[in-house]
């Protein structure tokens, strides 16, 4: 499967911990990151990610055009409802898009964690389908 990672300034630690956590399962699949969330994640968890530019240079983007696509399967956007800073990624394109291809997003830990022990346990084995109408 494919793995969208995105992540708020503020949520750059918890996403390194998350993919430190679950590191076994992420690793047997293909991740897609903005290019700053993408690099600390290879430097805190040891796994390769296809990194786009930083967010706030069209990274965010990028991995959008990847989900428009439907070639993402798997979105974990770890948003900052705080207070984002206005150069980070806006998460209405991103859920949209998600919302639009049946793209399962969380956008918080708890849901993250759900998400991927599904993964895990094969509940978004649905989600090859898409892959075969692609071929």
């Amino acid at each position: 499967m494919n793995i969208g990672m995105i992540s708020h300034d503020a949520k750059k630690t918890l996403m390194q911990n998350f993919c430190i956590a679950y590191r076994n399962i992420l690793a047997r699949h293909s991740l897609y990151a903005t290019g700053t969330t993408g690099r600390m994640i290879e430097d805190a968890a040891g796994l390769s990610v296809h990194k786009f530019l930083a967010g706030h240079l069209g990274g965010a983007e990028q991995l959008a055009t990847q989900i428009e696509n439907n070639e993402i399967d798997l979105v974990i956007f770890l948003r900052d409802p705080q207070g984002a800073k206005s150069h980070e990624p806006d998460l209405r394109e991103i859920v949209r898009l998600c919302d639009v291809n049946n793209i399962p997003v969380a956008t918080n830990l708890a849901t993250a964690e759900m998400l991927v022990l599904g993964l895990d346990r094969g509940d978004l084995d649905w989600r090859e389908l898409y892959h075969r109408d692609r071929t």
